[in-house]
């Protein structure tokens, strides 16, 4: 990973839309008859088509270079191991003179994300373990695949776990000294960042033994569902690698991830590493500082809390 600022290329929602209708008829031979801008963050924005012959897909643009390709390669890849299903991709189309951007198109999955089925906050706890269970084991079955060695999907040419993702928490907190220095960022999360780098070689003193496949962001955010709870399918995945299998277990808190006892179900399930609250506070610190050097952004209502756990954590070395 890459970790640099990145430049996002122009793209408003009205380009979006006409882009939409423009690809789809071009890859599918069909007409769109509907379009709806579903959203966007700081590298993508979707669109979702029905076509004239009822065919229902998502149209998503990518903003910045080689994301095309490791996303499509990624959705291919964990949908042949999850249990739950993912979004499979129907065509890619690079950026050119009539589309600047690139995007790929794949199925629409049914429901809205668990983040804003804000009626499933109040199932009796019974129910929310019970989804608890089946998005881990889906996960699990995941990370049962594993890899030779440690790294990228695309790529994966590392050894061992610190040989691929100590050199890349080094070069974010080296990063995170700077916009401090410039004074970009905030003291308490510089603190915290060097509070939690002292104390590197104890929170990861335990080898990480398999190189399991993660999503990579399987927050609440990522996980569909429909009527009356149930699961339609994860969207999503970021930065998968072949990894430590706790790196997808910080996403788990974050949102309104604890309602539904996510992290404390896979590891009552699979187990856990000794210092595994530590490891997963620091990955997830990290992993927010890593998407403001990226984009530029600071999310103070998920950075804050990342900064109070890194902390609360650490005492408990």
């Amino acid at each position: 990973m890459k970790v640099e600022k990145t430049e996002a290329l122009a793209l408003t929602k009205e380009q979006a839309l006409d882009y939409a209708r423009f690809v789809v008829q071009q890859k599918t031979g069909k007409r769109m008859k509907k379009a709806r801008y579903m959203g966007g963050g700081s590298f993508g924005m979707a669109v979702a088509v029905e076509g004239e012959n009822g065919q229902r897909l998502v149209v998503k643009f990518l903003r910045a270079q080689g994301m095309m390709e490791k996303e499509a390669h990624d959705l291919t890849l964990l949908a042949k191991y999850s249990t739950i299903k993912m979004p499979a991709v129907l065509f890619v189309r690079p950026a050119d003179e009539r589309i600047p951007v690139d995007c790929y198109g794949m199925e629409q999955i049914d429901g809205k994300s668990v983040l804003l089925a804000f009626s499933m906050l109040f199932h009796t706890k019974k129910r929310r373990l019970a989804f608890a269970d089946q998005v881990t084991s889906a996960l699990h079955a995941i990370h049962s695949c594993t890899g030779e060695s440690f790294g990228d999907t695309m790529n994966a040419d590392c050894e061992s776990w610190l040989a691929y993702y100590r050199p890349f928490a080094e070069e974010v907190l080296r990063k995170a000294e700077a916009a401090f220095a410039a004074g970009e960022l905030n003291e308490k999360i510089i603190r915290a960042m060097r509070a939690a780098w002292a104390q590197f070689d104890v929170i990861f003193s335990e080898e990480v033994r398999e190189a399991c496949l993660i999503h990579g962001d399987l927050n609440v955010g990522n996980i569909m569902v429909g009527k009356g709870g149930k699961i339609t399918g994860f969207i999503d995945p970021l930065n998968s690698a072949y990894a430590d299998r706790e790196y997808d277990l910080f996403q788990f808190d974050n949102l309104t991830g604890k309602r539904f006892y996510l992290r404390e179900t896979y590891i009552k399930k699979y187990g856990a590493s000794r210092y595994c609250m530590q490891k997963l506070a620091f990955y997830g610190l990290w992993n927010e500082v890593f998407c403001y050097i990226k984009s530029g952004v600071l999310i103070p209502f998920i950075m804050n809390p990342l900064v109070k756990n890194m902390n609360r954590r650490l005492k408990e070395i």
